[in-house]
């Protein structure tokens, strides 16, 4: 059976780095954020109605990565639908209907909470350089983690040991 393990949290906290580690790692593939080619494509000044479009392309594009992935191996993905509901509920203080019955629908064995204490890249997307918005997100990534059904894990300290702490959780994870 497939086991989706996402990755979440504030932009610039070494997820999209540690979904490639850990595809490299467990020999499997890895779903990439759709918002990020989507907005290098149509430009940074999105609307409420963008993020509609990105949540489906995302939805779209791990359908398209989980029919790639063996059955006996872990597939990694950049971003869910609550990282989709957040963003729209901070930008725009709403969230689209279909992305709070798709929170429902997709199911997930694992969740890793990525943490804000790896310094702020810049990069022609990122919005929020400042600590304190980063972790504002964070703790609201955080409550969403506590208050919903997937098992999850804080994921912190520098590269090597945010890898080493996911890859014990996806092991424990295998096991079951």
């Amino acid at each position: 059976m497939l086991k989706k393990i996402v990755v979440i949290g504030p932009e610039s906290t070494g997820k999209s780095t540690l979904c490639e580690q850990l595809a490299q790692h467990y020999n499997t593939e890895w779903c990439p954020e759709f918002a990020r080619e989507y907005l290098l494509t149509n430009g940074t000044n999105y609307s409420f109605d963008d993020l509609l479009i990105v949540a489906k392309g995302q939805l779209a594009l791990e359908d398209e990565y989980a029919a790639m992935v063996h059955h006996n191996k872990p597939l990694f993905i950049d971003t869910d639908m609550y990282v989709m509901k957040v963003w729209c509920e901070f930008v725009f203080g709403k969230c689209h209907r279909f992305i709070l019955d798709e929170i429902v629908k997709r199911k997930y064995d694992l969740c890793l909470l990525c943490n804000t204490d790896l310094s702020w890249v810049k990069d022609e997307l990122r919005e929020y350089p400042d600590l304190k918005t980063r972790e504002r997100l964070y703790h609201i990534y955080k409550d969403i983690m506590i208050n919903q059904d997937v098992p999850w894990v804080d994921i912190s300290g520098d590269n090597e040991e945010r890898l080493n702490r996911a890859i014990a959780a996806v092991n424990s994870l295998l096991k079951k």
